[in-house]
């Protein structure tokens, strides 16, 4: 790209090549301006090569961030280069705003800088992202357990007074059961005792306490048998009602499994965790996020740090002259129309003048044939003559 200087009587031979009338569009510089500017033909070519590198680290970003959106690569790389474009698009707004007019002016150069940088930053996430995919997609594993786990709990709070109060009436029933066999249970031990001559009377045999014992056992154990089976459909309905609970949970878990992905967001967010909880990483991600914003800002820096040359001047001066030229053309475009206009009024004045001298003696004549229409019937007014007269004969000013 390099070009050496010419001499002054051959600087009309240098042709401008494909790739450099390129580099000077992406640079927003005027090719027929910068031709003869042989120091500035470099200049410009540099901040061209460094809007290309945006553009294509835009483009390509842009691509990897729709590609986590969007299933189709074909759709991705589309909408990746309309993006890029964009992203082209706003460099080329920024870079022809600074010249040697306005560089130094702080609040353009501020809000340029904003702009520049917001975009950069955003830009670095997708870059970011494909560099840590790997380690990305591991903290997305533990981060998606973690919201599974989360949600569990969610769960279990929202049914848990149903839940309660279930299993606190199913456990009152159940000790009212256990409470109710246990007599049963004594009872039958007293009975078997006394039969077998271990017990209080210790006489062997079914007499008349061990009878009595046993009536008393036969009894409890029938009251035991008639709760149990007045208790066991509430009970059975209890167990049903906690596990349509369960089944609506897991449910309920398995459809916000089924939710879980890796999309941007969620790779965003586990980049976020994993820097968080990586102090290895933390420094080198905001190096990487650093480095890549400057490439963003390449076209901004370029174009700033750049000194100003021949170009710059002559884009002033011919700014100037077209200034000057359009507002002379102004000018002499309305010394044409006023001239026109007073011609106009002159040629006009003397036509009107010359139709109201020609035509006087025929609107005389005509105004006498009137007065003798007007004389000849006998019961018209002379109101009624004046009315058609100067309705007919009488001029009307214009408006």
């Amino acid at each position: 790209m390099q070009e050496s200087v010419s001499m002054l009587s051959q600087r009309e031979s240098y042709r401008v090549t494909k790739w450099n009338r390129f580099l000077w569009w992406l640079s927003t510089a005027e090719k027929e301006l910068l031709t003869d500017c042989v120091i500035d033909r470099n200049r410009y070519a540099i901040i061209g090569m460094s809007v290309l590198g945006t553009w294509l680290f835009a483009t390509l970003a842009w691509t990897y961030f729709f590609s986590t959106v969007v299933d189709n690569i074909f759709a991705s790389v589309i909408l990746g280069i309309f993006m890029g474009g964009i992203i082209l698009s706003i460099d080329r707004a920024l870079i022809k705003g600074i010249n040697s007019f306005n560089k130094n002016k702080i609040l353009p150069l501020v809000v340029r800088g904003v702009l520049a940088i917001t975009i950069g930053f955003f830009m670095a996430q997708p870059a970011l992202l494909y560099l840590f995919n790997k380690e990305v997609h591991l903290q997305i594993s533990l981060d998606n357990e973690k919201k599974k786990r989360d949600k569990r709990q969610q769960q279990d709070t929202l049914y848990y007074a149903a839940k309660n109060r279930l299993l606190d009436t199913k456990r009152s029933m159940e000790k009212q059961l256990g409470d109710k066999y246990n007599e049963v249970s004594t009872a039958r031990n007293g009975f078997i005792a006394e039969t077998d001559g271990s017990g209080g009377s210790k006489k062997i045999g079914l007499k008349d306490i061990a009878q009595a014992k046993q009536k008393e056992y036969l009894k409890l154990d029938a009251e035991y048998q008639l709760m149990n089976t007045s208790l066991q459909p509430s009970l059975k309905t209890i167990d049903s009602s906690l596990a349509a609970i369960e089944t609506s949970i897991q449910k309920e878990q398995q459809s916000f499994d089924a939710l879980l992905n890796d999309g941007f967001l969620t790779r965003i967010e586990a980049l976020n965790n994993l820097i968080a909880t990586n102090s290895a990483l933390q420094v080198r991600y905001y190096l990487l996020v650093i480095l890549l914003m400057l490439i963003e800002l390449m076209p901004v820096i370029a174009k700033i740090l750049l000194p100003t040359g021949t170009y710059d001047e002559k884009v002033k001066l011919r700014e100037e002259a077209e200034k000057e030229m359009v507002k002379n053309n102004i000018d002499r475009e309305q010394q044409l129309r006023e001239m026109y206009n007073t011609m106009a009024f002159e040629q006009d004045s003397i036509f009107i003048k010359n139709l109201f001298t020609d035509t006087m003696e025929e609107r005389r004549t005509k105004m006498k044939d009137r007065i003798g229409e007007w004389k000849e019937e006998k019961d018209k007014s002379f109101d009624s003559l004046w009315n058609e007269t100067k309705r007919d004969m009488l001029t009307k000013q214009e408006n």
